[in-house]
């Protein structure tokens, strides 16, 4: 087992099936803050439901093409990021996170993205990383902006959840403009939409 420091009180720990009492107990406070966004929140309501999530993450990790990390703060599980999905032999992945209100506002989340970044496009040697959040939700976009990535652009009525039809913003950044350590490199304006 191994743990990234994030901050002097946080941290970033792989999220695996055996922790799925901790997961579920996070998911449940998170639930508000979480569910308009993820799907598999909504899904994650008892113990089992909430196992059969990390164990399909678990299962992804195992062929390398997806994984999930938990961020703790003071040893609270507090939020996570993953990757979506993950393909080596295309050289592109894409990087999704959560988090309760415990954890907003801190940059732990931030910190993680960085991590992932750095071991998709650097250690890796991935070329691109992708960012598809609903155009609703705002902290995801200033997620994807402090990473600098780019808007690509803008899926309409993408997909349902909860009842409501979302649109789906595509960001991407591409390793050439990825500065290996966390941020993108310069001369890398980030923000609109390409072709614009």
């Amino acid at each position: 087992m191994y743990a990234v420091p994030l901050a002097d009180n946080a941290e970033l720990r792989p999220l695996e099936p055996w922790q799925a009492a901790e997961f579920l107990a996070h998911i449940d406070r998170a639930r508000a803050n979480t569910d308009p966004w993820i799907p598999w929140a909504s899904r994650s309501t008892d113990l089992e439901s909430a196992r059969a999530v990390l164990q399909g993450y678990a299962d992804r990790q195992a062929t390398d093409s997806g994984r999930i990390f938990g961020i703790w703060l003071d040893g609270t599980l507090v939020g996570g990021v993953m990757f979506v999905h993950f393909d080596a032999k295309a050289g592109v992945c894409e990087i999704g996170v959560w988090s309760e209100k415990a954890g907003e506002g801190r940059g732990l989340v931030s910190a993680a993205v960085r991590h992932l970044i750095d071991y998709a496009l650097v250690e890796r040697g991935l070329h691109r990383v992708e960012w598809w959040s609903s155009t609703r939700n705002e902290r995801s976009r200033a997620v994807a902006q402090r990473m600098g990535m780019h808007l690509d652009g803008v899926l309409r009525e993408y997909f349902p959840h909860n009842g409501i039809r979302h649109d789906k913003e595509v960001w991407s950044l591409l390793a050439h403009e990825w500065r290996p350590g966390g941020g993108s490199a310069p001369g890398a304006a980030a923000g609109e939409p390409k072709g614009v």
